[in-house]
């Protein structure tokens, strides 16, 4: 991966003989620049063919939606990466989308979910996880409107937090944060009444952010309490491209979306192999069948309620 962080960096492929031999020794010599020109043409056409992938053998529970900006340079400063993570019925992680396109943009969005669509993805996640100024939702309410919506916590306090005072952050954060750790929708919505009460007489911009969205943050306790942890915040996304944001610089040369794109999917390859499982993986394929969850517990029918239905 040493390769696409450098070409990342802005070092031409002329001077990687010259970067390698100093970052590894002298045996590292020998890549030359018709060598590393090939080397970016193979990663190209391995993103290329990987967002062309089948998809029809792929169930995925949850997807983790965002806008990823990077500092290595794309087509124009409005784009960014569309990143959407999934969750397969066994809690596993996989890359499902990377592409370019507008954060805020629900076409970019509609033609992401429509091109994983038309590639086989016929079934809809259960549960997508999102900021909530992301041009996403629409487009996810126009190709799968069956897929409930969670606003993710980290997003929206951060929100919040930039319409307060800085003496009132701290304190506010904390509010905040006993609304989405309470163990129970109704203890969620005592707290979150409670910050309404407090904060909107002197931070009325603050509260009505946190108000617009106040249902579809706490969908997260009609699913397992196990993935909790998982379904609050988009970080699996935040943490997992961490590395990447890291190792690109905006560089001053021609770097086309071709080549960033290939050099930031090697790097997100890379960084799959360690994600870890979520927590609690034997739940999922009750979610898949349906199966009723109240704060997090499984509601269990009764044989007479089984046959009634």
């Amino acid at each position: 991966m040493l390769i696409p962080i450098l070409y990342l960096k802005g070092v031409s492929t002329g001077d990687f003989a010259e970067a390698l031999v100093a970052l590894l020794g002298k045996d590292a010599g020998g890549l030359s620049a018709s060598t590393i020109g090939r080397l970016k043409e193979a990663w190209s056409e391995e993103h290329m063919r990987w967002s062309k992938r089948d998809l029809s053998a792929k169930r995925y529970v949850y997807f983790w939606v965002d806008g990823i900006h990077v500092q290595a340079r794309l087509e124009h400063d409005a784009q960014c990466l569309l990143v959407i993570i999934g969750a397969t019925p066994e809690g596993k992680k996989e890359l499902v989308g990377l592409t370019d396109g507008v954060r805020e943009s629900t076409q970019s969005w509609k033609e992401l979910l429509l091109d994983l669509k038309r590639r086989g993805l016929s079934m809809a996640p259960e549960l997508a996880i999102a900021d909530g100024a992301l041009g996403f939702w629409q487009a996810l309410e126009e190709v799968w409107p069956q897929t409930r919506g969670q606003r993710c916590w980290v997003h929206k306090t951060a929100n919040i937090l930039n319409k307060l005072p800085k003496s009132q952050q701290s304190k506010a954060k904390r509010a905040l944060q006993e609304i989405w750790m309470a163990e129970t929708k109704k203890d969620a919505r005592v707290a979150l009444d409670g910050f309404i009460e407090t904060w909107g007489i002197k931070y009325e911009r603050a509260v009505e952010c946190l108000i617009k969205d106040r249902d579809a943050l706490l969908v997260f306790y009609d699913f397992p309490a196990e993935h909790w942890k998982h379904l609050r915040t988009t970080n699996v996304i935040e943490s997992a491209f961490a590395t990447v944001r890291h190792r690109t610089v905006r560089s001053k040369g021609c770097l086309s979306n071709k080549t960033a794109l290939a050099m930031i999917f090697k790097l997100a390859e890379a960084a799959e192999k360690s994600w870890r499982r979520l927590d609690g993986h034997r739940q999922l394929p009750k979610v898949i069948r349906g199966v009723r969850f109240t704060d997090g517990i499984e509601i269990v029918r009764s044989q007479a309620q089984i046959a009634a239905a």
